[in-house]
């Protein structure tokens, strides 16, 4: 069953009130919230078919109603769709204290920082940001110099015209003719390819084309490999963990605990990260939705933020499912295209 205007603006009432309060919401207060005009008897009537429904609730029997996760996800993709649509044509507004943010810091690293403090401390949820990652790594051009007889310089230059030099210890000594050849033969093989296709098969190749030479190419492909990997590596700054504590529904003893760990340690919010970079837009996820199993009594947003050469990373607010999802959207929308233009304005 659809629901129709009158139920959409209940149900609306419902989570609205739901969200400022934290307290189930009954039909009086809905009669008081909307411009309906109903009676309480009607209002119940009609709250009975959104909880056979499934969008709400009653936790207790002498209580109100308070929102499910399908209520959440009906109210983010039908009731925020204006919202979210108007942000998408807003012009990006930056207040005076953000613009002296991005004044005042010199490396990515602090950017980021100070974007998951600004974001934990104007939401009063918790925040996490990554460092921007190349979604596909491939070897565009490299390039091998003679700095000693036993000692070699390997410049590795990806796709995305990253440089990374790496220095190369080899058993044997080399001259410059011998250098010229190992360049061409690694150019013809491995321009073009990424860290997963540099398999067996290619590797056969470069040595029989290195010939003598074969543990000069084998210390070159772990300096390309390190190289690239390195590139890779990710970090996710978080903040505003301790303020999961300000909402009873996840400050009890266990749950608070397992936020608290995913927060710190990280490694699990590689999979929000992950599935995040696969879509566009801003991402809601609802309780059960977030693949992270210590958020299901949570709601998390993320945004994708896109530099220059297909370099993306992941801004999210995590907090209750009753969190102001407005208020969270729009400040995930500002921050994301701030982050944008101030790596493509100041190359940090």
């Amino acid at each position: 069953m659809e629901l129709n205007e009158r139920k959409e603006k209940i149900l609306d009432a419902v989570i609205r009130n739901y969200l400022e309060t934290g307290e189930p919401v009954g039909s009086r207060t809905i009669s008081k919230y909307t411009d309906l005009n109903l009676s309480s008897a009607t209002i119940r009537n009609e709250m009975s078919d959104l909880e056979e429904l499934g969008y709400i609730v009653q936790p207790h029997t002498s209580a109100g109603r308070i929102p499910t996760d399908k209520g959440y996800r009906f109210y983010v993709d039908n009731i925020l769709k204006d919202r979210m649509a108007e942000l998408d044509e807003r012009e990006k507004k930056v207040t005076e204290k953000e613009d002296l943010l991005i004044q005042k810091v010199d490396k990515v690293e602090t950017l980021l920082q100070n974007m998951a403090k600004m974001l934990a401390t104007n939401t009063n949820y918790a925040t996490m940001v990554s460092t921007p990652k190349a979604q596909t790594n491939r070897i565009k051009f490299v390039q091998l110099s003679v700095l000693e007889e036993k000692s070699l310089l390997c410049t590795v230059v990806s796709d995305k015209n990253h440089v990374v030099n790496k220095i190369v210890k080899v058993s044997k000594g080399v001259n410059q003719e011998i250098v010229v050849r190992l360049n061409v033969a690694l150019n013809t093989v491995l321009a073009g390819l990424s860290i997963e296709e540099i398999n067996l098969g290619v590797m056969t190749t470069l040595a029989s084309q290195a010939g003598e030479f074969e543990s000069v190419v084998s210390e070159v492909l772990k300096a390309i490999t390190e190289a690239i990997a390195t590139e890779e590596q990710m970090k996710i700054y978080t903040s505003g963990a301790t303020n999961i504590f300000k909402y009873p529904e996840l400050s009890d003893k266990e749950r608070a605990s397992q936020l608290l760990t995913t927060l710190e340690e990280k490694s699990q919010l590689t999979e929000l990260i992950n599935e995040g970079d696969e879509k566009t837009g801003i991402q809601v996820y609802i309780g059960s939705e977030s693949p992270v199993q210590s958020m299901k009594d949570c709601s998390v947003v993320t945004a994708t933020y896109e530099l220059e050469d297909g370099f993306k990373g992941t801004i999210g607010i995590i907090g209750p499912k009753r969190m102001d999802y407005e208020k969270v959207v729009d400040a995930l929308r500002n921050v994301k295209e701030q982050l944008s233009d101030t790596f493509k304005d100041e190359h940090l």
